[in-house]
């Protein structure tokens, strides 16, 4: 079996969240257990940190993972989904795993699949804690695929649990209001083992709370020496440190303040409170997080994240998805917009996001023709709404519908040249929406790509083309 071909069985004989949505999502540990144990329960071998949220989590384990590998550990890392290739959420200290790994794991393991019917996910995580064991990773940093308490990666009992935020997402899966979701993710919390939490929230914090205290691991006040449970932007580290000791980031989107402090705790914890861990103290010390933050693209592979894809015109695509996502995204481009700078958007959502609530967050300019003579010449804000090669991909005409039902003023048009109109313009593939774009912008003008990981990277692929 080629690589080629492992891909394409993957994604055909296997419930896809990537095509289906909803309907590949199968809760519960049964399959992914009667995997393990076909495998010889590999799980049960790795000493992880599993990371759970809203949005973040993606990040936050990056940041982790890159802190560790610059103490020259060797460290797995199994994040999801991928942009351009499917063997960007299984690496180990940034290489990928091999195609011919991968290829071979499928022909081995497709009667044991096509018995057990595991959706891709659980597929993928198996392969996933299959190599870290066989390649005896010194730890393994897992991100939670959905939710977290019937995730396939919650068979794990981990070293440390990781919950960075807590937004409206996947409602229709985990519930429709804050505590709701929270309770979900909260079921990746484990007796004796540590948490820690990104982001408080009125709403949330109690149930966290009660979570750990279920599982032993609330004492009478947090950060009292029988709890372990620590909310990261309350707690003493940050108090005291105020992540001085790590000045820069190669991560440069708002959120990742956010990011950056729950990494942070989640390494000190690490060191300072896991005690049964047979790794190291020192290789989270001030020097190896600073060194694994700087440089944490270049050392994990991560991309998407507020990257920089080229100069002149500058273009910047970002992974955001939902709304709370976006909400930083967009105070961004806000404020590229108001230093002075044109705005050429390319943006798409999938159908099962709330789509109304991310586009009443994004930024914009009045029509032209509304627009006062004495302003004529301030910077404009241009949209390019397509859609990705995905039957989740909402039509880019309903996506223009919707921003227009939100700001009446722009009409839909046709893909035009008049590089003046400012109403949005609706293109049938992201390759067309990002060419009109670059066509349109001037040198000093800025490019933005997001709105769903599937455009970022039907983007990326584009543009490795060019």
């Amino acid at each position: 079996m080629t690589y080629p071909q492992a891909i394409d069985y993957l994604y055909n004989a296997h419930p896809t969240f990537h095509l289906t949505g909803a309907g590949a999502y199968k809760p519960g540990p049964e399959n992914i257990l009667r995997l393990m144990e076909a495998l010889g329960n590999p799980h049960t071998r790795l000493r992880a940190v599993h990371v759970a949220g809203t949005n973040g989590k993606g990040s936050t384990s990056h940041l982790i993972a890159a802190a560790q590998q610059a103490a020259g550990l060797r460290v797995g890392l199994y994040t999801s989904p991928h942009l351009v290739d499917f063997r960007e959420r299984i690496r180990i200290n940034g290489t990928p795993i091999p195609e011919d790994e991968v290829a071979q794991w499928i022909e081995r393991q497709r009667p044991l699949l096509d018995a057990t019917q595991c959706s891709f996910f659980e597929t993928a995580t198996a392969l996933a804690f299959w190599w870290f064991d066989r390649r005896q990773v010194d730890i393994a940093v897992v991100e939670v695929g959905l939710g977290g308490r019937l995730d396939a990666t919650n068979i794990l009992t981990p070293l440390l649990s990781v919950i960075t935020n807590i937004g409206l997402d996947h409602t229709d899966l985990l519930g429709d209001t804050l505590p709701a979701i929270a309770r979900e993710k909260a079921g990746i919390i484990k007796p004796g083992v540590p948490c820690v939490i990104g982001e408080t929230d009125p709403e949330t914090a109690p149930v966290f709370m009660q979570r750990a205290a279920e599982c032993g691991i609330l004492g009478d006040g947090l950060e009292t020496t029988d709890c372990r449970l620590w909310f990261a932007d309350q707690c003493g580290y940050l108090r005291r440190c105020r992540l001085r000791d790590v000045p820069t980031c190669q991560l440069h989107g708002l959120y990742q303040e956010h990011n950056l402090q729950t990494a942070y705790v989640a390494l000190q914890v690490l060191r300072n409170h896991v005690s049964a861990s047979p790794l190291r103290t020192s290789y989270i010390a001030p020097s190896y997080i600073a060194h694994g933050f700087a440089h944490v693209c270049d050392l994990t592979g991560l991309r998407g994240r507020w990257e920089t894809l080229s100069e002149h015109p500058l273009t910047i695509c970002d992974t955001g998805h939902n709304a709370h996502g976006l909400s930083y995204v967009a105070e961004q481009l806000r404020r590229l917009h108001a230093a002075g700078h044109t705005l050429h958007i390319v943006f798409g959502m999938v159908r099962d996001k709330d789509v109304r609530a991310a586009l009443a967050l994004m930024p914009y300019t009045p029509d032209a023709a509304d627009t006062p003579a004495s302003d004529s010449s301030a910077p404009s804000i241009r949209y390019y709404f397509t859609q990705a090669a995905t039957p989740r991909a909402l039509p880019a005409n309903q996506l223009a519908q919707l921003w227009c039902s939100l700001h009446p003023a722009p009409q839909v048009t046709t893909p035009t040249r008049d590089a003046e109109c400012s109403a949005p313009l609706i293109f049938s593939s992201v390759p067309d929406a990002l060419r009109a774009a670059r066509c349109a912008a001037a040198p000093d003008d800025i490019i933005f790509i997001g709105g769903s990981n599937y455009i970022v990277g039907e983007a990326l692929r584009t543009i490795s083309r060019t």
